[in-house]
């Protein structure tokens, strides 16, 4: 089975590349490689996979040395032609779509950048699969749907009109496209709706990693809403065990699209994630106290039942052992 994995270089999406290959799937990966965050971390993500920026060829083409199966190709999401040309030349059974511009606070100051890769990005993904349908779409969504609720935890039968970020707004967007071209077209599709994921080869402009990393410097942590901030942390194995999980058992029957959380289900106060950090790393953080900020919530918290009913998953690695695995992989890869 061939599928296509868009965000390849990205945390979540050469991870779970890693987990297909030893699955013995086929697999082809794009990403853009944009320099929203060090273009750096994407190409050593790359490495990971057995793609050497000294492979890849002037059209950004590269085989991977590490794993027989898989390709990789630079191309961007909202590139219509390029991504019609790649469902025209391949024969893809199914998609995984972990691309898409990430980041709360930087849709704040650059929202077009949200527009073309999560609406016009996702469309063409859309697109193709109805024009070449495939057994399975899997897409990326998010905690943020969520907005600014006080109710929790949060159920994927809850309301998510209310977003407060572009970015939530556009992961909201991708559910009612995904919905709209599953019920008219016949397109298995399954949103995962991810909570503040973390761990090896994780998003530097995450909070799990700009904790660690001032921490591990010796410089001033910013602790947004004075710490009253509370996140349902989940490991990144956790993360892709779920994809893989999901990809495996498409949706079928009057209801072709489904949502799932895949959260830890058990929020983390933020002073006690520093704190854990402070005991793994042997270091004390120097905390510089803020307001809460724009598009930001207090608190994220999953319910899982939905998942645990359909696919008996539930993530296991707890905020303790995910972060000693996430300090050894930093000391490891900063040296």
């Amino acid at each position: 089975m061939k599928i296509l994995v868009t965000g390849a270089a990205g945390f979540i999406g050469s991870a779970t590349i890693k987990a297909l290959m030893k699955k013995g799937y086929e697999i082809i990966g794009i990403d853009n490689l944009n320099d929203y965050y060090d273009p750096e971390l994407k190409l050593a993500r790359l490495a990971s996979t057995g793609i050497d920026r000294a492979t890849l060829t002037a059209e950004g083409v590269a085989e991977s040395d590490t794993y027989s199966g898989y390709r990789f190709m630079r191309l961007d999401l909202a590139d219509r032609e390029g991504i019609d040309k790649l469902f025209d030349r391949e024969e893809i059974d199914g998609v995984i779509n972990l691309g898409g511009q990430a980041g709360v606070r930087y849709s704040l100051v650059n929202p077009y950048a949200y527009i073309e890769s999560n609406v016009v990005g996702f469309l063409n993904i859309l697109e193709n699969c109805r024009r070449h349908p495939v057994n399975h779409l899997v897409y990326a969504s998010s905690s943020s749907v969520y907005g600014m609720r006080s109710d929790m935890p949060y159920r994927e039968s809850d309301k998510t009109d209310t977003p407060v970020s572009l970015y939530a707004a556009t992961k909201k967007s991708n559910e009612l496209m995904a919905y709209a071209y599953s019920h008219l077209y016949g397109i298995p599709a399954t949103g995962l709706r991810f909570f503040t994921v973390y761990g090896p080869w994780g998003r530097p402009d995450m909070a799990p990693y700009l904790f660690l990393h001032a921490v591990m410097e010796g410089k001033p942590i910013r602790v947004f809403n004075h710490g009253d901030m509370q996140r349902d942390f989940t490991y990144i194995d956790d993360i892709v065990e779920g994809v893989v999980r999901v990809l495996e058992h498409a949706p079928d029957g009057e209801d072709p699209h489904r949502v799932y959380n895949i959260g830890h289900s058990e929020p983390v106060e933020l002073m006690d994630f520093i704190r854990t950090i402070e005991r793994v790393s042997g270091k004390k953080a120097i905390m510089q106290m803020e307001d809460m900020q724009a598009g930001d919530v207090v608190c994220t918290y999953a319910d899982t039942t939905r998942l645990e009913e359909d696919f008996d998953f539930h993530p296991q690695i707890g905020v303790e052992e995910g972060i000693r695995r996430y300090y050894e992989w930093y000391k490891s890869y900063y040296k």
